[in-house]
């Protein structure tokens, strides 16, 4: 009887094998991308309920402040309550000084110079007003007078009337040996915010800077440490704490500090301050000679001190200066003074101060085309005008 033999199974269809295989990938595919799409529209709602602080968070270890934080830090604390806020109101404004938002108000920022209860500020701070109030580091108001104000310098001395706190003077540090580059700090109201510390860096020195009368203040430090309205008054303060000068304007085109500041060194403010506490006036060295403009000189090609006119009875007069001629010609210049050139009033006004009153200046005179040397004494022109 012959052996039956199974049937051969047909072989598997290579094509029927790839599409199973496909398939298979597209569903791992499609399940991945449903799980990674889950996954994604849930992670808002997982990552608030996992991560969520719903308590206050730990406090994470500073560690110490570094040496120039902790230095700044100190100086502040140190010179802060020697700076004030000053107020000053025009009579024709509102009688409130306690109100800074009231018109007719203008503040600075002021020094307190000694235990007496002097406040150092600018003259521009407190000038034309009728009532002066001074805000101490304390919160005290207490209400002040004028002792005396020098507009060439834009400084002006204010006494306290009866404070109850006590006043601690600030430090006083010398402007002749600042250099470029060191660190500078302000103290200020800058727009009424009292107490205001800004810090930068010396950026230069031997600016000269407008006053009042055609003076210009010499020696002037400019500084990048923010000044704005109402620091005018405040203290521009070296590394140690100390003043090294006054502030007292900016340079911008805003009206907001755009890092161009300006200073009255301390030399001359503390000259200045003992004088007006002493006397309540400063003198003003001079000869007695009124200068044409500097713009009209130079229109003429003229270089140095054009005389217009001498003072009855001045210095200058009593050497023989000569001032132009009734129909304008012009008669003595000034190019030189103790051997240095003077090109502009203000060269001229820094010799005279730099040699001082009661000393003699040697001036090189131009006239006719001839120079000669003419020797004056220099004099308090302040008091000469008054006289």
């Amino acid at each position: 009887m012959p052996s039956s033999v199974p049937p051969t199974a047909p072989a598997p269809d290579p094509q029927l094998r790839r599409a199973q295989r496909t398939d298979r990938l597209l569903r791992i595919a499609v399940i991945w991308l449903l799980l990674l799409a889950t996954a994604w529209v849930a992670q808002p709602y997982l990552a608030s309920l996992w991560f969520s602080a719903s308590g206050p968070r730990t406090v994470t270890a500073r560690g110490d402040l570094a040496p120039a934080e902790l230095s700044t830090i100190e100086l502040f604390k140190r010179v802060s309550p020697s700076v004030v806020h000053v107020f000053a109101q025009s009579s024709r404004r509102s009688p409130s000084l306690l109100e800074q938002q009231q018109q007719g108000v203008q503040s600075g920022s002021g020094v307190i110079w000694d235990a007496a209860g002097h406040v150092l500020t600018n003259n521009h701070v407190v000038q034309g007003a009728s009532a002066l109030g001074v805000r101490l580091s304390t919160g005290e108001f207490v209400t002040a007078r004028v002792v005396g104000t020098a507009p060439n310098y834009d400084l002006a001395v204010l006494q306290l009337e009866r404070p109850r706190a006590t006043l601690r003077p600030i430090a006083i540090g010398s402007s002749s040996d600042l250099q470029v580059g060191q660190a500078a700090f302000a103290i200020g109201s800058p727009y009424g915010l009292e107490q205001t510390l800004t810090t930068g860096i010396v950026s230069a020195l031997q600016r000269r800077l407008p006053t009042a009368a055609a003076h210009e203040i010499s020696g002037v430090i400019q500084t990048d440490a923010a000044i704005n309205p109402g620091n005018s008054g405040g203290p521009l303060l070296d590394s140690a704490g100390r003043l090294i000068g006054l502030n007292t304007a900016i340079i911008s085109g805003s009206g907001a500090s755009a890092g161009i500041g300006f200073a009255i060194p301390v030399d001359a403010v503390n000259r200045v301050a003992a004088a007006l506490i002493k006397t309540g006036t400063v003198p003003v060295p001079g000869i007695g000679i009124i200068a044409a403009d500097e713009n009209e000189a130079a229109r003429l090609g003229i270089d140095g001190v054009v005389v217009v006119r001498t003072l009855p009875d001045s210095p200058a007069a009593r050497a023989g200066l000569t001032g132009a001629s009734e129909t304008g010609m012009v008669e003595d210049v000034i190019v030189g003074a103790n051997g240095q050139e003077i090109h502009s009033m203000s060269d001229l006004a820094a010799t005279l101060e730099r040699v001082g009153i009661g000393n003699e200046v040697k001036l090189q005179v131009i006239r006719d085309g001839r120079a000669r040397t003419v020797t004056i004494q220099v004099t308090d022109i302040a008091r000469l005008r008054r006289n």
